[in-house]
């Protein structure tokens, strides 16, 4: 008996989403609660599963598709085997050529992964995913790749075949995800809203990087999750909002939204891009609390199980471009919030301290803002109090 497989509720306001890849193929075996699609919604991906154990029947919409809320998806034999799926008619035998087998394995392939294959040139089907069920990531493609050089020098590099175009310009056209188009309208619509300005200050992360050193064997053995440096950013920026309460505001018609708690959005890289999770009551979390829950929405962003209501809200954003290095940039706001920090690569520079040329290792901060908002004033006090914070860690601990 064929059940139907429909698209599940996605969440508060969201009616839509687009087929992003289907994990089952029809004749496939299906487990119950196993996820067979993925769908992409404005904020992120949701792998429907299997509302019973059988056989995958047919797929009722293409990758790419716009699926309402209700509609059908596909269908699944319930009970079946894969035996009893259909056998196609027997085929006169065909050697594949190489050029070929990358073709169709990346065919089944996420947009973004199969982008990595064509950019690197390497067979999908001779590497092992890492990803959930095994599926290929960009790194496990740019990690394959990284190894084809020397693999490539130890054989004889095959004779041209005669007549062979060398060289040529190629091409590929990749409709944008939703949460790329999502994405690009909401950041259009922060500049054209927004009388965005940035501030920039930098900071001495000396005393930061000795407290990290002395105790982050300690603090992993006890709290089980690694001390960074974004904890101690978080905890700072919940200090400065209190004392700037205008940073931590948002504008609604013609009133100002002031909030007294910091709800920190934090930017994490997932596998179609960055998305924003929020840290919820962020002022009343310990710098390890902060930590552990940073650690989980990284690693859920890769596995793509980060759920929409952790991406709505959130009164602040720290965007951190230096894990990528980034030198300096100048972030944009997410809105509805009037302000985001951006930190970015920790690089040795030559310092006056007291009169002497001394080398620290520095990090530039920059504070993208509403200026209907915050003023001049407002803002660099706001980076001079987060500096305060980072260059004297014991201000953290006494609430300074």
């Amino acid at each position: 008996m064929a059940t139907e497989v429909l698209v599940p509720v996605l969440g508060e306001s969201i009616t839509e989403a687009t087929v992003g890849e289907w994990l089952k193929q029809p004749g496939d075996k299906v487990a119950a609660d196993e996820p067979i699609a993925s769908l992409e919604t404005d904020k992120v991906s949701v792998e429907v599963p299997s509302p019973v154990a059988g056989v995958m029947g047919e797929h009722a919409v293409k990758v790419g598709d716009t699926v309402q809320v209700g509609a059908l998806l596909a269908t699944v034999d319930a009970g079946g085997s894969a035996a009893a799926a259909p056998t196609p008619a027997p085929q006169p035998a065909v050697t594949e050529s190489p050029a070929a087998a990358p073709a169709n394995a990346a065919a089944a392939l996420s947009p973004s992964v199969r982008r990595a294959v064509l950019e690197h040139g390497v067979d999908p089907s001779t590497i092992t995913g890492t990803g959930k069920d095994g599926r290929l990531t960009k790194e496990d493609v740019a990690a394959a790749a990284s190894s084809k050089p020397a693999a490539a020098a130890s054989a004889p590099a095959p004779a041209a075949a005669p007549g062979a175009a060398s060289g040529g310009r190629k091409e590929e056209r990749v409709k944008m995800t939703r949460l790329r188009q999502t994405i690009a309208k909401r950041l259009k619509e922060a500049q054209n809203s927004a009388a965005m300005l940035t501030t920039f200050n930098d900071v001495d992360m000396s005393a930061v990087i000795e407290a990290r050193a002395k105790y982050k064997d300690l603090f992993e053995k006890k709290h089980g999750v690694r001390l960074g440096f974004m904890g101690f950013f978080v905890k700072a920026a919940t200090m400065a909002l209190k004392d700037i309460p205008s940073v931590n505001a948002s504008i609604e018609g013609d009133e100002i939204v002031y909030h007294d708690y910091a709800d920190i959005s934090v930017a994490v890289s997932a596998p179609n891009g960055l998305v924003v999770p929020v840290i919820r009551d962020a002022q009343d979390l310990s710098v390890a609390g902060i930590e552990k829950t940073i650690g989980d929405f990284g690693k859920r962003a890769k596995d793509g199980t980060l759920k929409m209501d952790e991406m709505k809200g959130g009164t602040f954003t720290i965007s951190n471009g230096g894990v990528f290095g980034s030198l300096m940039s100048t972030p944009i706001i997410n809105p509805p919030q009037s302000a985001v920090l951006g930190l970015h690569r920790i690089e040795e520079r030559p310092v006056v301290v007291g009169g002497q040329v001394v080398v620290r290792p520095m990090m530039y901060l920059a504070l993208s803002y509403d200026h209907r908002l915050i003023d001049g004033r407002e803002a660099v006090t706001f980076l001079v109090a987060l500096k305060n914070a980072i260059e004297d860690p014991t201000r953290i601990l006494i609430d300074l």
